[in-house]
């Protein structure tokens, strides 16, 4: 199973430790495109701070943030499972995952970044601040910019099993499941389910989304589920005790869509 996440838009900060090495990182084929959004984000950073706020959409109160990204090269760098955090990560809660679903989950978490593409959570990297939305002056809009390098690596790191897709619409442009692949992936949203006036009525909340698809993850890797296709997937979330609600494809090479249906957000 290959779980897709998004990133956090906060990251962790402070801490110690030995610099970025790219070549450590996960996912070696998008190595050159990696380091040409670093050059860029850097040099940006480091040369305008006005222009970097403003390419990267930052507030006055964030100002910080383009420091950080102009010391990428040299900051200390940490598992992106420590480095992503927010309402997800949180109800992932990945530190106090017992010993084997920490494994499970250094297998097959994947986090889309607009800075690395994509990273597992074992993948030493620095605090940065570069979301898949940004335009780069050089490189142009970042999803669009990741799509043929991304495209090039991921049908083989999806593997033969299940593609859990719990990526957010900005980062699920840069890796569309295409083919087979496809047909083995499964999109998930959440809906909150609430009667008014005696008619059920439907709508995503973000948080809750969030949040939800943190711990539906945590308890597919607490319970050591390895579901090998959506079908399978939705037999092992109902037994978890969700209400899921599935959409197979009208046609070959579309994923599975599933509605996981919430009455109650915390």
């Amino acid at each position: 199973m290959l779980v897709l996440l998004p990133p956090s838009e906060g990251k962790a900060v402070g801490g110690s430790g030995a610099p970025l090495r790219p070549e450590g990182l996960s996912l070696q084929g998008l190595g050159r495109a990696r380091e040409a959004v670093l050059d860029e984000l850097v040099s940006l950073c480091s040369d305008d701070e006005e222009k970097a706020r403003d390419v990267l959409g930052l507030s006055e109160g964030l100002r910080g943030e383009v420091a950080k990204n102009a010391a990428l090269r040299t900051a200390p760098a940490r598992p992106a499972g420590d480095i992503y955090t927010g309402v997800l990560y949180d109800a992932l809660g990945l530190p106090s995952l017992e010993a084997a679903a920490r494994r499970r989950a250094r297998r097959s978490l994947l986090v889309f970044s607009g800075l690395w593409g994509a990273v597992r959570i074992g993948d030493r990297i620095p605090s940065y601040r570069c979301s898949m939305g940004v335009r780069l002056p050089g490189l142009g809009a970042l999803g669009a910019y990741w799509r043929e390098p991304m495209a090039e690596v991921m049908p083989e790191v999806a593997g033969n099993g299940l593609v859990l897709d719990l990526r957010s619409a900005a980062y699920a442009t840069a890796w569309r499941p295409k083919g087979e692949v496809a047909g083995r992936t499964a999109a998930v949203r959440v809906l909150h389910s609430q009667r008014v006036d005696g008619v059920e009525k439907r709508s995503v909340v973000s948080h809750f989304n969030k949040a939800t698809k943190g711990r539906l993850v945590r308890d597919l890797l607490t319970a050591g589920f390895t579901p090998k296709g959506p079908a399978e997937l939705v037999e092992a979330l109902r037994e978890l005790g969700y209400v899921v609600e599935a959409e197979a494809p009208a046609k070959r090479g579309t994923a599975w869509r599933l509605d996981v249906v919430v009455t109650e957000i915390h």
